[in-house]
């Protein structure tokens, strides 16, 4: 398949999630040139998101932070929206950071939906993400017969790539899988 639509989503993921995170922290958020394929969806520890998006394309979106990128990322966002430095936390397994994780998740995957309808004129919706803190690394791919249920297994019908993005001095991942499917412009 030479229009893989997982290709087209992972660089509005990426877009989305550089513009998400510089307007809402100040700082400067790049991501690697390549988008690695891989044989499964993983979220790892220190601190994972995952998400699940359903409509005219479906598929699963999973973020792992380390502790120190979690809380880099936790305490720009806070302070950008002018909590003092001294109210801030330093624990990434705190609920304050899962949660501001969780809320900054939801942005990246409004703003990367929106994207994709401009581009293509495709339509999904997401779920909440669920973030969490994590000791051991969990793998997830959506479930081919339900949109809204989730298992622990092989991939099957779905595609799945990693993105390296960077953050201050620190790097987090992100993890698509994607229904098999293309998207062919009908002009």
């Amino acid at each position: 398949m030479e229009n893989l639509a997982i290709e087209q989503v992972a660089q509005a993921f990426c877009l989305a999630t550089k513009v998400t995170l510089e307007k809402g922290t100040g700082r400067e958020v790049t991501y690697v040139k390549t988008i690695q394929s891989v044989p499964r969806v993983t979220i790892r520890p220190d601190l994972g998101c995952f998400v699940q998006f359903f409509g005219d394309y479906s598929g699963l979106v999973a973020l792992s932070f380390s502790a120190k990128a979690a809380v880099d990322l936790y305490r720009y966002y806070m302070l950008t929206m002018g909590l003092p430095a001294e109210e801030l936390v330093d624990d990434a397994t705190s609920a304050e950071v899962v949660d501001t994780i969780g809320e900054i998740t939801n942005q990246i995957m409004g703003r990367a939906m929106r994207m994709v309808e401009a581009k293509y004129d495709l339509n999904a919706k997401f779920g909440q993400p669920k973030a969490l803190a994590l000791n051991n690394g969990i793998a997830l791919v959506p479930e081919a017969s339900s949109a809204n249920t989730l298992s622990i297994e092989e991939g099957g019908a779905f595609d799945n790539r990693r993105i390296v993005f960077t953050f201050e001095e620190s790097r987090f991942y992100m993890e698509i899988a994607m229904e098999r499917v293309e998207f062919i412009r009908i002009e």
